[in-house]
């Protein structure tokens, strides 16, 4: 065999992500700084039954002092665990995060209500997780759709707002709430239409044309609410709120029930809204043109495909379904509509959908995680907890961040998403 006969060896490339290890080892030092450094003494009390479970589980009373070791050697083992698979180029496991912040949690709980007279209640701060998160995760969906479709949606945040706002206008003036749900949908295709047409037809810079939207929604609501409906409180912001919906049997089950199934219909909706956008979006005809457009609009154009009809249409029905998460603070929440009652979340919902990877059910995920964090800060000044409140009023977007650029590591989007397509 001749010397330029002989095989040519490839080196492989090595990737290793040390993202998550760095983000698991700074909060297994804030376990070491809380339990071990700054402990404080005590048992700490979990209750996990509602007065209305057929089963009550009694109190858990644990001593703080123990939980103070094993959570913390168990936080110190994950994170080296985390950096050793780094080492070796490869993933540090969801599953392993997730047993890492339960195990945080836990701990953090129990220091937080160390010697405290009132237990904690996980049930409560399980439901009030939920509820914070159904906004959300409506605007995740949305987010997913749209960004699958190949356009870059900032303007979450203006869906709900304006889904809020018209639910609470229409609902009032009606005294029905569908017709408010309905209101919700149509406030954010109109939004979600501003974005299409600029970014798709005219081809403006799809951030920027998402930021203008929030502003503009911002204001236009702040003016009316302040010239509108804030001297007719009475008949044109007093909606009729959803009562809540128990479902027979399974509404009784601890922790379970109270959680899932004694929610209002827009919480259920929003069972049957994940499901159906991840199977439409992976098991259907619709859902491949969808996918297909985002990610290589030129070649679904050589099929056939009509990219800026499919663009279009979907991103009016990403924002459909952002405007019912909008409804859900008027109608089955707050009760009325406030200036700027959204605060953020849909800038909070457009993390989700990058931290779940643009997967709907991920998203969904991650919106509980941020939910569970925004609930936080009400759960613990319950129960009197010495953290600061204006640091429990950072904890929401402090784990969104740390979500985002410590644990989510290199992800690939949508290839076409954010870039006008022209066709040739």
């Amino acid at each position: 065999m001749t010397p330029s006969s002989a095989p040519i060896e490839l080196e492989k490339a090595v990737v290793r992500n040390w993202k998550p290890p760095i983000g698991l080892g700074i909060f297994a030092l804030i376990g070491i700084l809380l339990f071990v450094v700054f402990a404080r003494p005590g048992a700490t009390s979990f209750r996990f039954s509602t007065d209305g479970d057929q089963i009550q589980i009694p109190i858990w009373v644990v001593d703080a002092g123990a939980v103070y070791i094993v959570v913390t050697i168990l936080l110190i083992a994950i994170a080296a665990v985390s950096a050793f698979l780094a080492y070796r180029a490869r993933r540090t496991p969801i599953w392993l995060i997730a047993v890492f912040a339960a195990l945080f949690m836990f701990g953090f709980l129990t220091w937080a209500a160390a010697g405290a007279s009132l237990p904690v209640q996980i049930a409560s701060l399980l439901v009030g997780a939920v509820s914070l998160s159904v906004p959300l995760v409506f605007g995740a969906l949305g987010g997913v759709i749209s960004e699958r479709v190949g356009v870059v949606n900032v303007a979450i945040e203006g869906q709900l707002l304006a889904g809020a706002f018209v639910s609470a206008l229409v609902a009032s003036a009606t005294g029905m709430q569908f017709l408010g749900l309905l209101a919700a949908m149509v406030a954010g295709v109109l939004v979600s239409f501003v974005l299409a047409a600029f970014s798709i037809k005219y081809f403006v810079d799809q951030v920027i044309v998402g930021v203008v939207l929030n502003v503009l929604v911002v204001g236009l609501t702040s003016f009316l609410f302040s010239t509108l409906l804030a001297p007719n409180a009475a008949l044109l912001n007093s909606p009729p709120r959803f009562d809540r919906i128990e479902i027979p049997l399974l509404s009784q089950i601890p922790i379970i029930g109270p959680v899932f199934f004694r929610q209002t219909i827009i919480v259920y909706l929003v069972y049957i809204a994940v499901f159906v956008v991840w199977f439409a979006l992976f098991k259907t005809r619709w859902g491949l043109r969808l996918r297909s457009v985002g990610e290589h609009p030129q070649a679904a154009d050589t099929v056939g495909i009509n990219v800026a009809r499919t663009r279009f249409w979907n991103v009016s029905l990403a924002g459909a379904i952002a405007g019912l998460g909008g409804a859900y603070y008027t109608l089955g929440s707050v009760g009325a509509f406030n200036k700027e009652m959204t605060a953020g979340a849909g800038f909070i919902a457009l993390a989700a959908v990058i931290f779940g990877r643009w997967d709907p059910i991920r998203a969904t995920l991650a919106a509980l995680l941020f939910g569970f964090a925004l609930n936080l800060q009400y759960a613990l000044s319950v129960i009197g907890s010495p953290v600061p409140s204006e640091f429990m009023l950072m904890v929401p977007y402090l784990v969104t961040i740390f979500a985002v650029a410590g644990l989510v590591g290199y992800v690939r989007g949508p290839a076409a998403a954010g870039k006008p397509y022209v066709k040739s």
